[in-house]
């Protein structure tokens, strides 16, 4: 049974961080792409990052780049989003995913809410 749990969402003032993690259980060597999405109210669903996880590569969003970072772990099945200089703009719901096709993932976690004041 294929799981990804989200965790580290919060609130936080603008200029703050925040850290992501996402626990993936049940995902076969096919789901080559981790990442990590995110929709705020009224707004379509948006690419953030992504990783390849069998060398590491990585790909950023626009909004995000330079400011948020992903990663995984050793055994590759965690995967992690470090958010720096966070924004009122980066509010929204997260999600974390997995698949084969990086931006039409197969799985999805639940998702984790952050929440951005200014």
């Amino acid at each position: 049974q294929v799981q990804l749990v989200e965790s580290g969402g919060g609130s936080v003032q603008a200029g703050g961080s925040l850290r992501l993690s996402c626990a993936v259980s049940g995902v076969d060597r096919s789901a080559k792409w981790m990442g990590w999405f995110r929709q705020a109210p009224g707004k379509e669903r948006e690419g953030v990052a992504h990783i390849w996880r069998n060398t590491g590569v990585t790909l950023y969003g626009d909004s995000v780049t330079g400011r948020f970072t992903i990663s995984q772990d050793n055994a590759k099945n965690n995967v992690y989003l470090q958010m720096n200089s966070l924004k009122p703009e980066d509010t929204a719901m997260y999600y974390c995913t997995a698949g084969p096709e990086r931006l039409s993932p197969t799985y999805w976690g639940q998702g984790t809410q952050v929440t951005v004041s200014s």
